[in-house]
């Protein structure tokens, strides 16, 4: 087994290595694929002056991801923990927690699932074209919440004629499943999408059911660390060409999501006790893209959201905290863009929105009646080509919120080709930019009953506005752009930053906390990723990160944030025709628990192993074993201890097709 040293340092640079040895030879590349995110209008992938990371259709396929949290595990950098107390999980960006972190929906946001933060886990991945990831702050691209950047999940249009898909699969925790049956399916999960229409008018119907047992390595005994839940998805999108210029899409989706914690109260309670939560979300969409005379273009949204959120705890004999809360999010968006003058590309959008939330306990309001807020927002973008090798993006956003008044974040990126030909492309890319966060109603208002963990946080009125600063710098070659490196140096610079403090009260032995605005925070590091694809068919993947952080108060490390993360990724065909492997890994160090006190949490590596039989057109076979090497916390430390709560899973499964 390799020592400590070992483990952080060899295994990183052995990655970088494997990723970009070799040359390019032929096949359709990564680096053509077209992104948005960046600039708001499609470029490849290879030529955007703002670094942008993409998980493809071909991924998601090839790693059977269902749900968001799956599809972005083998994303260089990007860190998924464990929301307490829930089945899910967040992500955190460059040492940025998850509240800072906006989830779009083809450039719409969401209301958050948990705390301040999108649960990626409750996000089946159904009909998505690619999922686009930009770190730093994009605040004035996209508005409050974008201080450590931006995953923006993108679907597919639906298709003209008839078809039809349908995914099934299942697998087993072994000797973990709740039920102490090694050969039970603990985990299962369909999808299912039909579509069909003209060049005019297409329509798709698409239904996804997740199951879960949990995980529990002691099944005899009542706490379960692993929880049990369902999930279901099910969304109706139409899309109609009205003219030539002009179409029109519109989407009604419905997620539902029910689950069950156990666990024992720590002393003096000593008792167990478990939490049922139904969490329900309908999202309504519907948008619209037109093209002027000569080279203007424009475009619309409108979103309307409400989330469903009710708790029920028990124990013995009894169930008590029955609360309830809902949250609704309004939003209209519009753009326009077009070129002007020599080399300028000028956009330019409004934003408007309005949020609500309530909550109540055993059907009391907690926070005398609804609570809402609302926001004005006008942004400006310019894409400017001043040399043929120098591209700059300048732009700015004001913001005027009911709550906070009004705020600017500006931002500038900027490209410069070192070298263009046929075969290499070398460049510079950076950026600097401003991000802010206006506080949501959760953080003001809400009670965050976490009293199962000895916990509970209150929402605070007097919270102020998160204002941050971050810088980007780096650069990259491509050969053939089937073969490429490139590095980005970055630094975040966050002030009043929101965090929780003890209040000093403790009932029941349960401690109370209170967002504050009490900290100022920084995170630095260099983030690499390289690739080779020397034919179709194989590709190799790489990826590491360096982080540090800095609590200027304590002058201590931020808490949960690994040093060292790594990735590795490798493709290719077996002996069958039809049939190929996939495989990943995974390395994250250890990071602190506590800085203050010293206490960390241990580093790991996790390695998961794909194969995929494409038996004919329209079936084709997969199966898989997630965390092969059966890496995983110990329970009896679970409270320092952040590893997998899972280990190793089996499973298999199917895909039938119809009309492809």
């Amino acid at each position: 087994m390799m020592d400590q040293k070992q483990a952080r340092f060899g295994w990183p640079l052995a990655v970088v290595f494997l990723g970009v040895a070799g040359a390019a030879e032929a096949g359709v590349g990564y680096l053509d694929e077209l992104v948005v995110t960046g600039t708001r209008t499609e470029r490849q992938l290879l030529d955007t002056p703002v670094r942008t990371e993409v998980v493809t259709a071909g991924e998601l396929k090839a790693t059977h991801a269902r749900s968001l949290k799956e599809a972005l595990e083998h994303v260089p950098g990007v860190q998924l923990r464990e929301i307490h107390g829930k089945p899910g999980y967040e992500v955190w960006l460059q040492g940025i927690e998850a509240d800072r972190v906006l989830v779009l929906i083809d450039g719409m946001p969401m209301t958050a699932t948990t705390g301040s933060a999108i649960d990626v886990s409750q996000l089946a991945v159904l009909d998505v074209e690619r999922i686009e990831v930009v770190k730093g702050a994009v605040s004035a691209q996209y508005g409050s919440s974008g201080i450590g950047g931006v995953i923006n999940v993108i679907t597919r249009v639906p298709e003209p004629g008839l078809s039809g898909e349908l995914t099934a699969d299942a697998g087993s925790y072994g000797n973990q499943n709740p039920s102490g049956d090694r050969t039970d399916a603990a985990r299962y999960g369909a999808r299912a999408t039909v579509q069909g229409g003209n060049e005019r008018l297409a329509l798709r119907l698409s239904a996804s059911h997740q199951h879960s047992d949990g995980v529990d390595p002691q099944p005899e005994s009542w706490a379960q660390p692993g929880d049990e839940y369902d999930r279901t998805d099910l969304t109706l999108r139409a899309d109609w060409q009205v003219a030539d210029k002009h179409r029109l899409s519109g989407t009604v989706a419905h997620f539902q999501e029910d689950s069950e914690s156990r666990y024992r109260l720590p002393p003096p309670v000593n008792a167990n006790q478990g939490k049922e939560e139904s969490v329900k979300r309908i999202r309504f969409s519907l948008a619209g893209t037109h093209r002027g005379a000569g080279v203007v273009q424009g475009g619309w949204s409108a979103v309307h959201e409400t989330l469903n959120d009710d708790t029920l705890k028990y124990s013995a004999g009894r169930s008590f905290d029955d609360r309830q809360s809902e949250s609704t999010l309004a939003r209209f968006s519009g753009h326009l863009g077009a070129s002007i003058g020599g080399g300028h590309f000028l956009q330019g959008g409004v934003d408007v929105s309005r949020a609500t939330l309530k909550q109540s306990k055993d059907q009391a309001s907690e926070l005398g009646g609804k609570k809402a807020r609302r926001g004005q927002e006008l942004w400006l973008q310019d894409t400017w080509m001043p040399a043929s090798r120098l591209e700059l993006v300048p732009g700015v956003r004001f913001q005027n919120d009911s709550d906070f008044g009004t705020h600017t974040a500006p931002k500038i990126h900027a490209r410069y080709d070192l070298a263009r030909t046929d075969t290499l492309t070398a460049f510079l890319r950076g950026g600097v930019g401003a991000g802010y966060r206006v506080p949501n109603l959760k953080e003001r208002h809400y009670l965050f009953d976490h009293s199962s963990l000895g916990y509970i946080v209150k929402g605070s009125e007097d919270l102020k506005p998160e204002e941050s600063v971050s810088y980007q710098f780096g650069g990259g070659v491509s050969w053939n752009r089937h073969a490429w490196l490139e590095a980005n140096a970055f630094y975040n610079d966050i002030d009043q930053l929101i965090q929780t403090s003890g209040t000093g009260v403790v009932s029941d032995g349960v401690a109370e906390y209170q967002y504050e605005n009490i900290a100022e925070a920084r995170t630095w590091g260099v983030e690499s990723t390289a690739g080779w694809e020397p034919s179709e068919r194989w590709r190799f993947t790489a990826g590491y990160t360096y982080t540090r952080t800095k609590d200027e108060q304590t002058g201590d490390a931020l808490n949960h944030r690994p040093r060292h993360q790594a990735n590795l990724g490798v493709d290719g065909p077996l002996i069958l025709p039809g049939l190929s492997w996939s495989a990943r890994m995974r390395y994250q160090s250890d990071e602190f628990v506590n800085a203050g006190r010293g206490t960390e949490s241990p580093g790991y590596t996790t390695t998961d192993l794909k194969l995929n039989y494409q038996l004919s057109s329209d079936l084709r076979l997969f199966a898989g074993v997630d965390n092969l090497t059966d890496v995983q916390r110990d329970f009896s430390k679970a409270s320092e201890d952040f590893r997998p709560v899972g280990g190793r899973f089996l499973y298999a499964g199917l895909t039938v097709s119809i009309g492809k």
